[in-house]
């Protein structure tokens, strides 16, 4: 995959933000680099591994789920909100 002007360009109206002309070259060379990465990803050969690989065979750690709501927090986080309505973010449709 090529990362271009064009690409961050697409990744800039998706994702809202807004990229300085001045760091353009930068932030391309960034998201070549792990693009790049992710690539090299595809080149291990995996056939003979298991689906269910861990690095651990002691299984994942578990916590009790406990449900507990704090009102307090929830109102300093929506407080930050650029537009909140009955508790909840509202947020602009981004499906094209």
């Amino acid at each position: 995959m090529q990362v271009d002007d064009a690409l961050l360009k697409r990744l800039e109206k998706l994702s809202f933000l807004t990229v300085a002309d001045d760091k353009r070259e930068e932030i391309i060379a960034q998201l070549s680099g792990i693009v790049d990465f992710v690539d090299n990803l595809s080149e291990l050969d995996t056939q003979n591994v298991d689906d269910n690989f861990a690095m651990t065979n002691n299984g994942t750690l578990l916590r009790v789920d406990k449900p507990s709501c704090d009102a307090s927090i929830n109102d300093d986080i929506l407080e930050h909100a650029p537009q909140s309505e009955e508790h909840f973010f509202v947020v602009p449709k981004i499906i094209e």
